[in-house]
Parts: structure tokens; C-alpha cells; sequence
């Protein structure tokens, strides 16, 4: 290695190479002396002091340094854990700027800063480095072509929530060498399914190098999903087809560009509230040696210990502008140089508390607000965190879409038979007007699920009523029971054809109502397969055959209905609305229903609803008729070309009904498109039934009709 050392630069923050040298810079207010720490292939270690220049960073430039140098560094400053301050250079630390991490943390007592069972103790002298990550230089030059992002409008959104290994890890059609990798989800057979099922936009699992919690180590488990972030700018090694650092930047950049060109967007689920180090017991691996009390949140009066609003230990502190620099930075680097196309926030109501409460309008919003690059991208919040008052549904910027847990919880209770009113399955088949349009948000602000990684899957769902959670090692308590379900009382696998029979359109029935309401549909990766987890439904620690999708044993049928239902919402306008309906006529058009609304809502016997009718009973069967009319532009005559209306309805009781179909003001006669005990219907043979005319529906079945032109 190069003995020359300059003073170098203040920013960029991290490792940078210029083609001659890399320049090093990390902020701590803390620190009296910082060392880069060098290491060559045989592991031997060279120390290099940092010079401490503006802004409380403390920086170098060494020539000759390049890809591929593994570096980390050792911190010298105050030792007193009782007041929050936790710095010990015998303690490697990763590099919070590092692009690359590589693989390698061996848990044992040398990971601590303190010394046995004592956190509040004497300082551990035990060397970390031989038992830690290392920090990796990259080489940041990628042939991208003509790659950019899609910007795909949200009214043309379709998500797939999945998890990069068990996505790929048993797919026949991809080569063992890589199947769940990066590689494997940029392969031609994975896309071609993402492709016929209609998805524009995949969303990652965390893919931040992340760590392997010791705990789950020691009974043979794994940080499957992958919450606990260790490097903000680095992909998961693992994922990599030869788990390199180095590997995995250029295999991720790889696959995104293969994912743009077949028209598919990547969003990656962040996780920027808090991070792998855990509570004031856990490991001294990075920003907790760096500078504690400025990268955590900790208790005032006693600031040894964190506050904890995410359930994992610690929560990351968003009021520091370093803190707040270091996240805006790391959604910047991966839009700029990794070319994503948006992110989803895990717990974001974390990010956006002040001293306790949740802030709407919190400086981390601010940012994401005015920020030229940050700004023009999708963002997801999951508007929740575990903390009081961190359940903010409805409550976030207009330039956010939210997970709409209220949409997943409304349509699981109407399913399943639970207490649910029509006002409420109303608004969350139209897109949730309740929760966004007072704040001048759209139907987009409302992703749309029934399912997620977290929780049953769909098959589960309409097949255990109990979660069965025994695998994870915590004796069947881990995990919420809110996901209960109903599935005619019998529970598990079974070979009675009538309960197969139920579970198989209770699954269609969620699948139909997500691709058939407004706002933006998610899938749960798999569900389309009829993926199932053998009950467990917190598979977080799961990195086996029962979390990975079975493509083998894929539910054919099922997926080809999830595909129809796809092409459906593609072809049809009328599913996807870029406004809020306004149940009256938006422009008055030529012909026999001239003055229809743009929605009416009709009872099981074909009235349009009166206001008693809305408080009447449970959410159990209702017609929705949607005027397509209103979407398509006149010809040149003033004649609308194609009549798009469609009759949707939903019928949740558990017995079956003779629903009356809607007089002629709505429409001469209607022709079956689809229900869920049969499926679709083949084109040009859909069944025609006159205005006013009857159909049968099955308890707990959805038909959809479009009507004659």
C-alpha cells in the first residue's frame, strides 16, 4: 500500500475513487482521533490518522488506492456508556458512506464495546476486526446504455412485493448458480412471469447489507427478511452469485437495467429507522462507536439506553442534520447511481417523530420535499411504527402513497364474515376518499393489499385460522393474531373437495376485489402461485424451502386468474381513475344513458341505495356500477366509441343470494365477464342477461359484468 497520505476532502462523505486515489471522509462531533484502517489480502492491517477539518469530519486522500480495498474504521474518544458516550478503538467500525460491505461477522464478546454482562461498564480492549465486516472501495463506473428511470404513472402501477432470494432460489428455468441472487431476479424466466402477471414495478425486501442476529444463529435460523441495516449504500452481499461485496454492486446494477428494459421499475423497501447495532446490549459494529448520541435516539434522562419506537433495540435520530444528511445522501446514491425507481419506507412514522409525538410536517419531510432528485420518485410509506401515536394512516405529505393497512384489514373482515359497513368497503373499493382527499392527495395515495411478507400469505390466509409459528424457536408467541381468517372451520391441509373448493374462491375473491378497486394494487409475491408457509406467519427468520416460492407446485389455475384480472385492470381505464368519483355526472355524453354518474351504488335487488340502506346490516352484498362512458373521448360525431361500464358485484354472505340486476336506465343488458367460482369467461361467449334480469351468486363470490354496447 501506498504511504503517501494528503489531507483530502471534507465531502463527499464515504470512500470515493478517482481513478488515481480514494478519498476518505467520516463525520463523528465526538471523536479526539479516527484511523482508517487498511487491510491487505492477507489481513494484515495498516493504520492511517484522519485529519479533522470541516464540519466535524475527518478525512484523507490516499494515491493508489482503488477498488476492492477492504478498510474499515477505530475511533478514539470519550468512554462513558452511562451518558451515552461509547467510543472504543479496539471496536473495527463499518464505514456508514460504505458502498460495499463484505460478508464476514463472527458474534462472540470481541463485538461488544463493554467488557462481560456489563453495559454501563469498563471498556472491552478485545480486538473486533478479525470477527467483523469490512468497509470495500468500488470501482463506481457501470455501462448503464441508455438506462434510465420509467416513471411510470401511479394510475398504471401494478406492485409485486418480494424478497430477492426466495423469489428465484427454486425457479426450474434459472441456472443453480443463480437462483437467488441478483442475477436470478434480473433472469429472463423471472421476468417473463413478472411480465404476464402485469406488474410494473417489483418491490424489494431490504437489500442494504444487513446482519444475521446472533440469537437466530444459534438455533440454525436466519435474518431472512433482512431489517436490520448495517450499510445504507451497500447491496446485501449474499444476494450476490458469488457473495463478493465488489459482486453484488455490479450484479445489482445489472439486473435493474435488465428490469427497465422489459418496462419493470425496482423499488426498494428502506429501512432508515433504525439499525442492526440494537439497544445499549448489542454490538459496537458502526455508527454506535462513531458518534452514539448524534446517529441515535437516546432516553434523556438516561441516555445510556434508546428509545425505542421500532421494536428492535434502537431508533435511528432523525432531529441530527448529519443523520438527516446521511439518509437524504443514501436515497440519492441509489437513484443516481443504482438507477431505482422509488423506495418504501419501513416504520416511516419513526422518521417522522420529533422529541416523541409524530410530526407531519418533521424536518425529514421537508427534505424529501424540496430535494430535485428524491422528490420525482415513487414513495411509500409504511405509516405506522410501534411507538404511541405511531399509527398515521391517511396522515402523511401529498407527495407520499402509503400502505393502506385500513384497505387490507376492511376487505380481510368483509371476507371472512367480521363486522364491516358498507360506508366503509365503499370507500376502500373507490380508492379511501376518507383518509386523502381532504389533503389534496389522489386514489394513488392508497397502495391496496390483502397481504404482505408480514403475515399470512393469501393461501394461509383462507387456510389456518391460528398462526403455527413453531419453526421460528419461540414456542408458537411470536407474530400478531390479527391475521385470523375464516376457512369453514377446518384448519390446514385437507383432501375434502367442498372446504378445497371454498379456500380456492375466498383466494380469487381477494384477488378480484384488490385488482378491481382504485388506488394501487400490491401483490404479495407468491400469492398468485397459492404460495403457502405451512401456517407461520412471521417467516422472518425463515431462509429455507418455506419461504422460497414452489414453483413446482404453483397453483396453476389460480395464476392464470391473477393474470386475466391483470389484464382486465390493464385494458380498463374505468379500474384505475387518476380522480375521486363524484357520484354524479362529470360531462353529459350522447346516447341512452345519457346523466348517468360516474358511480351508483345498487342494493342486491337492483335499487340504487338510499341513505338507510347505507346503515343497514353488514357489508354482505352490494352492486357497483362504474361508468366507463365517462373516461372514453367522443368521435368526431359526438358518439362514444366503446362503452367501458362494468357492474361489479360483491357478495360476502355465507349463503347464496339471486342478486337483481339494475333497470334499463343503467344499461339495455349486461354480459358476464368473470365470477369466482367459474372464473373468466372465454371472450365472445360471456353470458348476456336483460336489465333488470337475475343471477345466482354463490355465498361469498364476486361477479363482474360489462355492459352492451
Amino acid at each position: 500500500m501506498s504511504s503517501t497520505v494528503w489531507p483530502g476532502k471534507p465531502y463527499p462523505l464515504g470512500a470515493q475513487y478517482d481513478g488515481f486515489g480514494t478519498n476518505f471522509a467520516v463525520f463523528s462531533s465526538v471523536a479526539t482521533l479516527v484511523e482508517l484502517c487498511l487491510f491487505d489480502d492477507g489481513g494484515t492491517e495498516t493504520r492511517v490518522p484522519l485529519h479533522c477539518g470541516t464540519g466535524q469530519v475527518w478525512h484523507a486522500f490516499l494515491p493508489e488506492i482503488g477498488p476492492g480495498t477492504a478498510y474499515g474504521y477505530r475511533v478514539h474518544g470519550p468512554w462513558d456508556p452511562g451518558q451515552g458516550l461509547r467510543c472504543n478503538p479496539h471496536k473495527l467500525l463499518v464505514d456508514p458512506y460504505a458502498r460495499a460491505i463484505s460478508e464476514g461477522l463472527q458474534w462472540g464478546p470481541a463485538l461488544n464495546g463493554y467488557v462481560g454482562d456489563d453495559p454501563m461498564g469498563a471498556m472491552s480492549t478485545e480486538d473486533s476486526a478479525p470477527h467483523t465486516f469490512r468497509s470495500v472501495v468500488v470501482q463506481p463506473h457501470f455501462d448503464w446504455g441508455n438506462d434510465r428511470r420509467l416513471e411510470i404513472p401511479w394510475t398504471e402501477t401494478v406492485i409485486y412485493e418480494t424478497h430477492v432470494k426466495g423469489f428465484t432460489a427454486r425457479h426450474p428455468d434459472i441456472p443453480k448458480l443463480l437462483r437467488g441472487t441478483y442475477a436470478g431476479l434480473g433472469h429472463p424466466a423471472a421476468i417473463k412471469h413478472l411480465k404476464s402477471l402485469g406488474v410494473t414495478a417489483v418491490e424489494l425486501l431490504p437489500i442494504h447489507a444487513f446482519i444475521h442476529d446472533g440469537h437466530l444463529l444459534e438455533k440454525g435460523l436466519k435474518n431472512y427478511w433482512g431489517y436490520h441495516s448495517i450499510g445504507y449504500f451497500a447491496p446485501h452481499p449474499e444476494y450476490a452469485s458469488n457473495h463478493s461485496a465488489l459482486g453484488a454492486v455490479a450484479e445489482l446494477k445489472h439486473a435493474v437495467r435488465c428490469l427497465h428494459q422489459a418496462g419493470i421499475e425496482v423499488i426498494l423497501d428502506v429501512v432508515y429507522n433504525h439499525t442492526g447495532e440494537g439497544n445499549h446490549m448489542g454490538p459496537t459494529l458502526s455508527m454506535r462507536g462513531l458518534d452514539n448520541g448524534a446517529y441515535y435516539r437516546l432516553v434523556g434522562d438516561k441516555p445510556g439506553y434508546y428509545m425505542d419506537y421500532t421494536g428492535t433495540g434502537n431508533t435511528l435520530n432523525m432531529r441530527h442534520p448529519h443523520v438527516l444528511q446521511l439518509v437524504m445522501d443514501s436515497l440519492r446514491y441509489w437513484v443516481t447511481e443504482m438507477h431505482v425507481d422509488g423506495f418504501r419506507f419501513d416504520l416511516a412514522s419513526a422518521l417522522a417523530r420529533g422529541l416523541h409525538e409524530v410530526d407531519r410536517l418533521g424536518s425529514f419531510f421537508d427534505l424529501i420535499q424540496q430535494d430535485p432528485i428524491v422528490s420525482q420518485v415513487k414513495l411509500i410509506a409504511e405509516p405506522w411504527d410501534v411507538g404511541e401515536g405511531g399509527y398515521q394512516v391517511g396522515n402523511f405529505p401529498p407527495l407520499w402513497s402509503e400502505w393502506n393497512g385500513k384497505y387490507r384489514d376492511s376487505v380481510r373482515d368483509v371476507w371472512r364474515g367480521e363486522p364491516s359497513t358498507q360506508q366503509e368497503l365503499a370507500s376502500r373499493l373507490t380508492g379511501s376518499s376518507d383518509l386523502y382527499q381532504e389533503h389534496g392527495r389522489f386514489p394513488h395515495a392508497s397502495i391496496n393489499f390483502i397481504t404482505a411478507h408480514d403475515g399470512f400469505t393469501l393461501r394461509d390466509l383462507v387456510s389456518y385460522n391460528e398462526k403455527h409459528n413453531e419453526a421460528n424457536g419461540e414456542d408458537n408467541r411470536d407474530g400478531e393474531h390479527h391475521n385470523r381468517s375464516w376457512n369453514g372451520g377446518v384448519e390446514g391441509p385437507t383432501d375434502d373437495a367442498s372446504v378445497n373448493a371454498i379456500r380456492a374462491r375466498q383466494q380469487r375473491n381477494f384477488l378480484a376485489t384488490l385488482f378491481l378497486s382504485q388506488g394501487v394494487p400490491m401483490i404479495a409475491g407468491g400469492d398468485e402461485l397459492g404460495r403457502t408457509q405451512q401456517g407461520n406467519n412471521n417467516a422472518y427468520c425463515q431462509d429455507s424451502e418455506l419461504s422460497w416460492f414452489d414453483w413446482a407446485g404453483a397453483d396453476r389455475d389460480l395464476l392464470t386468474f391473477a393474470q386475466t384480472l391483470a389484464q382486465l385492470r390493464r385494458d380498463h381505464p374505468v379500474f384505475r381513475r387518476r380522480g375521486w368519483f363524484q357520484g354524479k355526472p362529470i360531462r353529459r355524453v350522447k346516447g341512452s344513458f345519457e346523466g348517468l354518474p360516474d358511480i351508483a351504488w345498487l342494493t342486491p335487488a337492483g335499487e340504487e341505495m338510499e341513505d338507510a340502506d347505507w346503515h343497514e346490516g353488514l357489508a354482505r352484498s352490494l352492486q357497483v356500477f362504474l361508468n366507463g362512458q365517462q373516461l372514453s373521448l367522443p368521435d368526431a360525431r359526438g358518439e362514444i366509441p366503446v362503452d367501458d361500464s362494468f357492474l361489479l358485484v360483491i357478495h360476502a354472505h355465507p349463503e347464496p343470494r339471486r342478486i337483481t340486476l339494475p333497470g334499463a336506465r343503467f344499461g339495455r343488458a349486461w354480459r358476464a365477464v368473470m365470477d369466482t367460482e367459474h372464473g373468466f369467461r372465454v371472450q365472445d361467449q360471456d353470458e348476456r342477461i336483460e336489465a333488470g334480469g337475475t343471477i345466482e351468486v354463490l355465498a361469498r363470490s364476486v361477479w363482474l359484468l360489462r355492459r352492451e354496447s
